[in-house]
């Protein structure tokens, strides 16, 4: 399968020392390969060493579910992070971040949408049962107000690379993540660490900056408060120190100087929310949620519950508080959804969309069901409620009885399952512990949208690290690259 890499016309073969034809570096990589070449195994070594002892005393770990230590308790790993950026050049970020504005603002169109006209499903364009009937459709916010009609103000966009006919690398929206996205905190970590192995490269190059984003998430905050509110009290609400995002909700809170709560820390009184202080209760305008919609509110959805607070629903239909990402927008993200995003684009914006999907088979048309099942091992085939890398069939690295099992699976459910072509992501060097091969990657920027869209020049860039593999999940084993966008 024909592979783009992102520095190399022509990756060497084999894993070492980055040995190449200087005229086969992408002249954005110039000057980086160049001084790459020029660095020694026991200096890289060093610093990659360097660079874990710090991830590990700052705490940069993630939780992983189902995984025990030899005491049975459970375990916390450390994101592998990979010493050799990835980098784009100024021309492609514009295309790229003109792409991400758009597709995001018809998102937010379309949720604005269906929990109020249902004019896209009144015109046919998206069938009404795939909406209606979504496990993510919250009937519970028809009507419901939400300031500058704006449902996800934070979103993950996943942005694959893949070579096109002519061998050139083409960019793809491979996913929407528009419920509670994960992944920043490890960007700006990322940037940071950078900085202080390699502070000689930021001299040489002109790299568009990211630690502001922290600033630009509590502008984008604030500005989606409810009207009213002069001077908004922002809280992030985390379900606490055991969920596999911990790291990232506390750091979130200290770098924009907000609150850490939990479910238990909020109490609504005559539909106002108000946070427990030792000073006495303090009224909260906006929640940055990192608890998904079925854990946020015990009297709407489960009961059973203690990550919430009764009555958050309640208080945000009443206009009184902002819950960012709002409940239910998690309906535009769903997989069986993303077919319809440039249909989206077009009945909204009246524009082509710049950033192509990736082709899609729906396992809940017949013929198209037919093409998945007579091709699963060809094919990367997911449920549409799946994350994380979890619930997906990546068909040519898969085993006969892995697809027999998948082959059953879909047929069972076919409206749960939609399938893609086996994309060959595009590759960047690694550092790996034979020194540097090609890995395949991904990219996530992270769009913020309050009273604008606006998002920092980067985002995370995931690599898998198993030689061959196409998972960039973190759960799987994948690692994290700093992501460098070069200012023109």
């Amino acid at each position: 399968m024909r592979t783009f890499d992102e520095m190399l016309a022509r990756p060497p073969e084999g894993t070492g020392p980055l040995q190449c034809d200087p005229a086969a570096v992408r002249p954005h990589y110039g000057s980086y390969a160049r001084w790459l070449a020029r660095q020694s195994e026991e200096a890289m070594r060093a610093r990659r060493v360097e660079a874990e002892l710090i991830f590990r005393r700052v705490g940069i770990t993630f939780a992983v579910y189902g995984a025990k230590d030899e005491d049975g308790a459970g375990t916390e790993r450390l994101i592998p992070f990979d010493l050799i950026p990835r980098i784009i050049p100024a021309h492609e970020w514009r295309t790229l971040e003109q792409g991400l504005v758009q597709r995001v603002t018809a998102l937010n169109r379309f949720l604005h949408d269906v929990y109020h006209e249902q004019e896209i499903l009144k015109a046919g364009v998206i069938p009404a049962e795939q909406v209606l009937g979504n496990a993510q459709f919250r009937k519970e916010m028809m009507g419901i107000y939400t300031p500058h009609r704006v449902y996800s103000h934070i979103a993950g966009i996943d942005i694959v690379r893949a070579p096109n006919e002519q061998g050139e690398g083409e960019y793809y929206v491979l996913e929407d993540n528009l419920r509670v996205p994960s992944g920043v905190s490890y960007m700006l970590e990322d940037r940071r660490m950078m900085m202080r192995l390699f502070p000689d490269l930021f001299s040489q190059y002109r790299i568009a900056p990211v630690m502001h984003y922290p600033d630009l998430l509590l502008e984008t905050l604030r500005a989606s408060a409810q009207p009213g509110a002069a001077d908004p009290t922002v809280v992030v609400l985390t379900p606490g120190m055991y969920n596999s995002a911990y790291f990232e909700h506390a750091f979130l809170a200290q770098q924009m100087g907000v609150e850490l709560v939990e479910g238990q820390d909020l109490f609504v009184k005559d539909r106002f929310v108000y946070m427990r202080t030792t000073r006495g209760p303090r009224r909260v305008d906006v929640i940055y949620r990192r608890v998904d919609d079925d854990f946020l509110d015990p009297a709407v959805f489960r009961p059973d519950s203690t990550l919430g607070c009764p009555g958050l629903l309640d208080a945000f239909a009443a206009g009184n508080v902002t819950i960012s990402n709002a409940v239910g927008a998690g309906v535009a993200d769903d997989k069986s959804i993303y077919p319809y995003v440039p249909r989206m684009i077009e009945f909204y914006l009246g524009e082509k969309p710049i950033l192509k999907n990736v082709p899609t088979y729906v396992g809940r048309e017949p013929d198209q069901l037919d093409y998945i099942l007579s091709h699963l091992s060809e094919l990367v085939v997911k449920q549409v409620h799946g994350a994380g890398g979890y619930g997906m069939l990546v068909g040519p690295a898969s085993s006969r009885e892995e697809i027999e099992d998948f082959r059953r699976a879909v047929q069972a459910h076919p409206a749960g399952y939609i399938a893609q072509p086996t994309l060959s992501l595009s590759t960047c060097p690694t550092y790996v512990d034979a020194g540097i091969a090609p890995r395949h990657i991904d990219l996530r920027p992270f769009v913020l949208t309050g009273s604008q869209v606006q998002m920092v020049p980067g985002g995370l860039t995931r690599v898998a690290l198993k030689e061959g593999s196409l998972v960039v999940n973190s759960s799987q084993g994948g690692g994290t690259k700093d992501t460098w966008i070069l200012e023109a």
